[in-house]
């Protein structure tokens, strides 16, 4: 009997990484791509990151498995980022390092929910939080969100929802850039821990907001440490994609099981760029990584005006992040993966369509990374504009 993939392997592929492939393609047949597709930073990892892998190399570092949840220096570095940026007390003992913020949320999911257990996500929203919870048998209970909540859900629409063992949200969101305030993240933990649901803040786009008030985002640890997981990551203010490294902050009642099941998995994260982000937290680096969040402001201007011209909308708020997020003119396609697609062939401009965030009102949406720099953004809505005549 041939060999079949299991039930919990039939999930959807991330459009994102297919839209990836076929910029690839074009550009090695010598096309000129304008790619607006990618949650990436331009420009990589700060100097002092780079400096500090060269001398671990150069120095010929043994750099063996570390335990599990990362290096002591690092925890206690990320610890401290915490003392700064919120005011946060946090222990080293507290931060589980991961590989990627991805590794933080199979770790804290696989620890945190059952096969049947129902996990609330909003929708639009990040795909692979859907695909990997299905994966692991849980039952993704969508809340769907849109202008009239800023994109982002209310304790209303929890309640509307039903019993939820956990519910998973991101400020800045992806793909709406939208952010919960101080008041709306506390009604919303407050929900969570009078009915025993798990709050999974994912905080990877901290530091990426653009109204000072809104900087660098509220930590749901600074409302409620005991039900909450923290998800953040070195890949989007730090620009540190490649390195696959993140974190989580983790209540009591899960370090042990994360830790074993750290373990089992991986061993521990990748241990040069360990070594390495402890540069990520000297006082140049965060300099260079505000420098490049004003790059990111104009660029961020750039989009909302180009979509305004256009005729978009709805626009999503923007509020943080690195993505515009908006209703398109169809004209003759059917949906916005057929838009997506002619564009890219007729115009050379990589879209992501909106379907990959939600399949039920994503169809005339698409997602626009403006993470690629102002002059970038400026050239993609000149070749849309002639697409759409």
């Amino acid at each position: 009997m041939p060999t079949r993939p299991s039930a919990r392997a039939q999930v959807p592929p991330f459009q994102v990484m297919t839209v990836l492939d076929e910029v690839e393609r074009m550009r090695a047949a010598g096309r000129d791509v304008v790619s607006l597709c990618a949650g990436e930073p331009s420009g990589g990892a700060p100097a002092a990151v780079h400096e500090r892998a060269a001398a671990l190399h150069g120095d010929r570092a043994a750099l063996g498995y570390s335990p599990a949840l990362g290096i002591t220096p690092l925890r206690e570095a990320i610890a401290g980022h915490y003392r700064r940026w919120y005011g946060l007390e946090v222990a080293a003992d507290d931060v589980a390092v991961t590989t990627g913020s991805s590794g933080a949320f199979v770790l804290a999911f696989l620890a945190a929910f059952s096969p049947g257990d129902r996990v609330g996500l909003t929708r639009p929203g990040y795909p692979a939080y859907r695909n990997t919870l299905a994966a692991l048998g849980c039952e993704v209970v969508e809340i769907a969100v849109g202008p009239t909540t800023g994109f982002q859900p209310t304790p209303a629409l929890l309640e509307a929802a039903g019993p939820l063992a956990g519910l998973v949200l991101a400020s800045p969101a992806n793909p709406t850039g939208s952010m919960t305030s101080r008041a709306e993240l506390t009604a919303l933990a407050t929900w969570c821990a009078e009915r025993g649901t798990l709050l999974v803040s994912d905080e990877i786009y901290h530091g990426l907001a653009y109204a000072p008030e809104d900087a660098p985002g509220t930590c749901a640890w600074e409302i409620d440490r005991d039900n909450a997981v923290v998800v953040s990551s070195f890949s989007k203010y730090w620009g540190m994609t490649g390195w696959r490294l993140g974190w989580a902050l983790l209540p009591p009642a899960l370090r042990g099981s994360v830790d074993a099941l750290a373990g089992n998995l991986a061993l521990c994260p990748p241990v040069p760029a360990q070594h390495a982000a402890l540069a990520a937290f000297e006082e140049r680096s965060y300099d260079e990584a505000q420098q490049r969040l004003a790059a990111l402001a104009a660029a961020r201007e750039v989009a909302l005006d180009g979509a305004r011209r256009l005729g978009w909308g709805p626009v999503a708020p923007a509020d943080g992040a690195f993505y515009l997020y908006a209703g398109v003119p169809l004209g003759e396609h059917p949906d916005s993966v057929s838009w997506c697609r002619a564009l890219l062939a007729q115009q050379g401009v990589a879209l992501v369509p909106g379907v990959d965030f939600d399949a039920v009102d994503g169809v005339a949406f698409v997602r626009l990374s403006f993470a690629a720099g102002a002059d970038a953004v400026a050239e993609a809505f000149r070749r849309i504009e002639a697409f759409q005549g």
